[in-house]
């Protein structure tokens, strides 16, 4: 029986594992966290087939060790696990930031490992869910979402066929891409929202007259700041940021042009030119909407997946076998 070893039992992590569920009798889903009370969570809920507390025992077997960590945990728990990593092992992370963790990755994996990067693209029914940690874990994460797969010049197709396979067992469709595109990607439609209202929220919060606004702070006001207040590790956006700083800073300064524009309308009476901006976002919001619903572009990309083939390249008749040899 093959091993999957889920490092990270919150949201992402627990997720992967419970719509790993229908595979029991071919892999064993181990799981690991640093709180041992998450770890009990995961196994009650049947994200996990079992947990080892211990890092290194718990990935010393595994053929994919998936890391549904914050990138600002990534390179320690590398670093940490390199040396107990089988022989063709494969490691996956779900961190929104790609380059960095590819350049770790190839600095500390040994020779014969293999990394390959996944960014996952939430179920489009579940947008406006705000939990988190793995009590938020559901089997149906990734239900008609998308998965980016960054995988590293060099890597063998067979592991990026594996990892095109089980995005397809998650219920996702896989979207191929380099990491300098992925960064490009996640900095403005992850990274930015999540910027923009931290800084909403320090230029409202605590200032002139902020204790009457804030009795007044409404629908409008809790959307805005949501981006910021539903996560479980405000660390990882200040690693996330940083680590793809070219990329947000661009990102950063788009969105500052435009609200420069809709600044100047304003000042200037400018009542079409409001409009105008006005009238361009909520019909490019709404454009979005129905496009992610429908979730059009999964039928393009989606490919039938044949389970046993994954089962068996996961066993490692496939590749592992081979890369042995």
């Amino acid at each position: 029986m093959a091993q999957i070893t889920i490092v990270g039992l919150g949201q992402i992590g627990a997720s992967i594992g419970l719509a790993l569920g229908d595979q029991k009798s071919a892999l064993k889903r181990v799981g690991h966290d640093k709180k041992l009370d998450v770890e009990r969570a995961a196994r009650d809920k049947g994200a996990v087939d079992e947990t080892q507390h211990n890092l290194p025992s718990a990935v010393r077997e595994a053929n994919l060790v998936m890391l549904c960590l914050p990138v600002s945990q990534v390179r320690e728990t590398l670093e940490f696990i390199e040396e107990d990593l089988r022989e063709g092992a494969i490691v996956m992370d779900t961190s929104p930031v790609k380059s960095a963790v590819i350049d770790w990755a190839r600095e500390l994996l040994p020779a014969g490992r293999y990394y390959v990067g996944l960014v996952p693209a939430l179920n489009p029914d579940l947008l406006h869910e705000h939990g988190f940690g793995v009590e938020a874990a559901r089997a149906d994460l990734f239900k008609n979402g998308l998965m980016v797969i960054d995988a590293p010049p060099g890597t063998p197709a067979e592991v990026v066929e594996l990892a095109s396979g089980l995005t397809r067992l998650l219920g996702a469709a896989p979207l191929l891409a380099d990491a300098a595109e992925s960064d490009g990607l996640m900095a403005g439609v992850h990274l930015l929202p999540q910027l923009a209202a931290a800084a909403f929220l320090n230029a409202t919060v605590d200032q002139p007259g902020w204790q009457e606004s804030r009795k007044l702070a409404g629908r409008p006001f809790a959307s805005v700041t949501a981006a910021l207040a539903y996560q479980d590790d405000i660390d990882a956006l200040r690693a996330a940021a940083l680590q793809n700083r070219e990329n947000t800073v661009r990102a950063m300064d788009i969105f500052l042009a435009a609200m420069r524009g809709l600044r100047d309308d304003i000042s200037n009476e400018d009542d079409e030119g409001v409009a105008l901006r006005l009238e361009q976002a909520l019909d490019g919001r709404n454009r979005w909407w129905r496009e992610r619903m429908a979730a059009d572009w999964q039928a393009e990309s989606q490919v039938p997946m044949d389970v046993p083939t994954f089962v068996e390249r996961f066993l490692g008749t496939a590749f592992i076998r081979k890369s042995q040899g």
